[in-house]
């Protein structure tokens, strides 16, 4: 095929291309390496095959940022596909279900900016450095990071372990579960359940269904007696929301905030040990804020943002997209682009804000500041108390997710060997009962996650079944 002035002839069509299929082994372990190639042959963008599907990846940093900042031509919602539409899409593709997710992180048209207010009102109490709730959370934080070392530790001074499972995964989870201001048992249940969603396991159909069953009873509790959080908080933003709809949203915000900061906390390890050299450079220099934005410009938790269809037929890079045809954003790719190359350069002390790991435009993720939060205080905790963390396993034989959403391990296998001065606690309650046999436990010892947690130190619970 051969280009003209200014791009490829505009009639060719994405279904008249023949795309390379994106999801596959060598995309799970060395992404960039299918971004470039995909660059050398098509530009910034590029068509891809997405499990059967042909859609558009954008790699181009500054083709990105125009479809992000300009919501009202490149809008999000699932009626805009014309091959949908049409039936093109076969009903059973996997990729539907998140993308049909009722949600204002899928959702398009008017709705979204009630919902952004709303998300906005919400969460500002926990964001805001000035409110006394933000530094309560940031206390909670700090308390819980602590405790998930504690029960690392009582399995002895140093030795290895799966750090995702028992640290990276755990603490923004609990965070999200205080965030909703449930009683200890519908947060733990709401918790453990997410968990499964995430892994999608053979049973997250029905945890699914669970924990909307158990946000819209949330929902319906905060309607009636309201607290100082989040559902309470957004209620009061938007009291029209049905706890059908808040019940989305309290999903979204379990997920958004649970599985993108768990993916980055561990990111951020695996490139503070085999980066180079700055996201540690800054940790010891005491700029943990720079460390997460460094590793959010070179591993970006978000590989690839939910699609967009234009309006009407429109160039961008080398080809014109038809209008109601997907749009993806590879985001790890646009910060590779060299046009961006400048900001990221390895001479500057701090890494380029200018990134798109958040998003940009109406659209920027609302709760950046509290996965930033969450990171950091994280971050901060482990590398206080622990003197050595190195990868249990060469870096290339780590293993990722294969999503077409996230970039992500499945584990993260650390050799460890804590500080000297780090003094091990008195064996905790919940340990001693995660060793002894169901009829000897005493429930009121530990809450039922904190149990689990626990058996994963003892080895008594496998940490990938629940």
């Amino acid at each position: 095929m051969e280009r003209v002035s200014g791009g490829y002839p505009p009639d060719i069509t994405l279904e008249s291309l023949t795309p390379e299929p994106l999801l596959g082994r060598e995309y799970q372990d060395r992404p960039e390496a299918v971004h470039e190639r995909l660059r050398r042959r098509h530009g910034a963008v590029a068509p891809v095959d997405l499990l059967g599907v042909p859609v558009w990846l954008v790699l181009g940093y500054q083709e990105a940022l125009h479809v992000l900042q300009n919501d009202a031509m490149w809008p999000k919602g699932m009626q805009h596909w014309r091959a949908r539409n049409e039936g093109r899409v076969p009903d059973d593709w996997p990729v539907a279900p998140a993308l049909e997710a009722d949600n204002t992180m899928a959702r398009g048209g008017a709705d979204h900016a009630r919902y952004r207010t709303a998300w906005d009102a919400a969460l500002k109490p926990f964001q805001d450095p000035g409110h006394p709730q933000t530094r309560r959370l940031k206390d909670n934080i700090r308390r819980t990071a602590n405790e998930l070392v504690m029960l690392l530790a009582q399995q002895g001074r140093s030795g290895t372990a799966d750090l995702a499972a028992r640290f990276s995964r755990p603490l923004p989870l609990m965070v999200a579960g205080e965030l909703l201001g449930a009683s200890r048992a519908q947060s733990e249940r709401a918790l453990m359940d997410i968990w499964r969603i995430l892994d999608a396991g053979p049973d997250s159909a029905l945890a699914a269904e669970r924990v909307h069953t158990a946000m819209d009873a949330l929902a319906e509790e905060k309607r009636r007696r309201p607290g100082e959080d989040f559902p309470s908080y957004m209620l009061a933003a938007q009291p029209l929301l049905t706890s059908s709809e808040l019940a989305h949203e309290l999903t979204m915000l379990m997920g958004m905030i649970s599985d993108h900061a768990g993916i980055l906390i561990a990111n951020a390890v695996v490139e503070i040990i085999t980066g180079d050299g700055r996201a540690r450079a800054s940790l010891s220099a005491g700029m943990i804020r720079e460390t997460v934005n460094h590793v959010v410009l070179r591993k970006p938790p978000l590989a690839n943002f939910m699609p967009r269809f234009p309006l009407r037929d429109q160039r961008l890079g080398e080809y014109v997209i038809r209008a109601g045809e997907p749009v993806w954003i590879a985001t790890a790719a646009t910060h590779a682009d060299l046009r961006s190359a400048a900001g990221a350069s390895p001479d500057r002390a701090t890494s380029t804000r200018a990134h798109l790991s958040w998003g940009a435009g109406p659209r920027q993720c609302p709760a950046r500041e509290l996965a930033t939060t969450i990171s950091t205080l994280a971050l901060e905790c482990l590398f206080e108390h622990f003197a050595l963390l190195e990868l249990a396993v060469p870096a290339d034989q780590l293993p990722w997710r294969s999503s077409p959403f996230v970039r992500g391990l499945r584990s993260l296998p650390i050799r460890y060997e804590l500080r000297a001065d780090y003094e091990i606690p008195s064996p905790d309650p919940s340990v001693a009962a995660a060793k002894r046999t169901a009829s000897e436990e005493r429930p009121a010892q530990a809450s039922t996650l904190r149990r689990l947690l626990a058996g994963t130190v003892t080895g008594t619970i496998d940490p990938h079944s629940f």
